[in-house]
């Protein structure tokens, strides 16, 4: 059994539960130890997030991986206004940090402002590396951690709701952009501040939400007929 699994991550799992579940059930059905099945994907989500993960089944498929993972995301993004978060997002210790009710105009003209080449800083509770180390488990060691600024492209930004302190728009990204970083730089510039209180991934490159599947209580047969082979 080898291909490409198109999952809809719920929210709670990290991406590696949905990798060792696939993992699992494609070693029961192979009559192998979990161990010796290779599943792996080409792209985290974070735990409070949902939404499409590409999972790759099989040595032939996981050794393929950087094929797939340095392609474009689309994102349903909801951006909380007046508040900040230490993580960025809905898991995080909050601070009021203003009243400040930004015009239907001055989120769009946000939402316009940043796209295109930009440089951010990713979070300090983010997946990357810091000398080896996940950044994520030295800030929750309570540690210091010095984040480099990245180059990201903003591909677009379109607003689809606004309703105070509530914005919600759709970002078509570059890989290794961070949504977290460009929700807080926005209430930078819209004298609110904001953190990221949910995240729906919809598309990495041509692969999008409606062709992937809910990985809880899937059936044996019923991942292997939704497999893909490219």
């Amino acid at each position: 059994m080898q291909g490409i699994l198109l999952a809809d991550k719920p929210k709670g799992w990290t991406s590696f539960d949905v990798v060792n579940y696939v993992r699992r059930m494609v070693a029961t059905q192979l009559d192998k130890k979990p161990k010796n099945v290779k599943v792996g994907h080409t792209g985290t989500l974070d735990p409070l997030a949902t939404g499409l993960l590409v999972i790759l089944v099989g040595k032939d498929y996981t050794r393929r991986a950087t094929e797939w993972s340095k392609l474009s995301k689309t994102y349903e993004v909801t951006m909380k206004l007046g508040v900040t978060s230490t993580t960025a997002d809905e898991e995080g210790e909050k601070t009021v940090l203003s009243d400040r009710v930004p015009t239907h105009e001055e989120i769009e003209s946000v939402l316009h402002q940043f796209t295109g080449a930009l440089i951010q800083t990713p979070p300090a509770y983010s997946a990357m590396k810091v000398n080896g180390v996940r950044a994520y488990k030295l800030a929750r060691e309570g540690k210091q951690v010095i984040m480099e600024p990245r180059p990201a492209t903003i591909l677009s930004n379109e607003l689809t709701a606004y309703g105070y302190p509530y914005v919600r728009f759709t970002s078509h990204v570059s890989s290794g952009t961070y949504i977290r970083s460009l929700v807080e730089d926005m209430g930078v510039q819209l004298q609110t501040g904001a953190y990221m209180s949910d995240l729906r991934r919809t598309s990495i490159g041509d692969f999008t939400i409606d062709e992937a599947i809910s990985v809880q209580g899937i059936t044996v047969d019923e991942l292997a007929s939704s497999m893909q082979t490219i």
